[in-house]
């Protein structure tokens, strides 16, 4: 199993995914914060924060997953009131009205939340709402290895951690 770390996240990737956390290169004055992908099919270099790029080429049976920070502004927001990661899912927590962009058979499935201090989204797609009840403990056991540290213990600066893809 496939242990990813960088920037105060941990994640010990199930069978079949693969991934990367890492901080976008600032632009203008906007302060980026991490992201981890994680994905059961290869992604591009160049792929958006929530998967643009990369989701339409998803096979039926692929997932893909993103934990996205956001900055200490967003603590204390009703958004983020939600504390802990959310878990474990279930098949009627993925829909497609979720899906930031609509893709036939596709569901998803949004949560935004504090954990440790920081505040987060973790958004989730699934290649085929039908195999839904197959892909979904996947997702969960991904959920079930994500740790965050509190803001104190994350490093600072260039960097992150990839995992092949299968």
């Amino acid at each position: 199993m496939a242990v990813l770390r960088a920037f105060g996240i941990e994640a010990s990737l199930p069978a079949g995914f693969g991934g990367r956390i890492f901080v976008r290169p600032k632009v203008g004055g906007e302060e980026p914060y991490p992201v981890a992908h994680f994905a059961t099919f290869w992604l591009p270099e160049e792929v958006g924060d929530f998967g643009g790029g990369a989701v339409t080429s998803m096979r039926p049976t692929d997932i893909f997953a993103v934990l996205f920070e956001y900055g200490p502004d967003a603590l204390g927001k009703a958004l983020f009131a939600r504390q802990g990661m959310p878990g474990p899912l279930s098949v009627g927590d993925f829909r497609p009205t979720v899906l930031r962009r609509g893709l036939p058979a596709h569901v998803g499935t949004q949560w935004v939340f504090t954990e440790a201090g920081r505040p987060f989204t973790f958004y989730a797609v699934l290649g085929a709402q039908a195999l839904a009840p197959q892909l979904v403990p996947s997702v969960n056991q991904l959920l079930a290895t994500l740790r965050v540290q509190p803001p104190g213990g994350v490093p600072a600066g260039p960097g992150g951690g990839t995992a092949p893809w299968n």
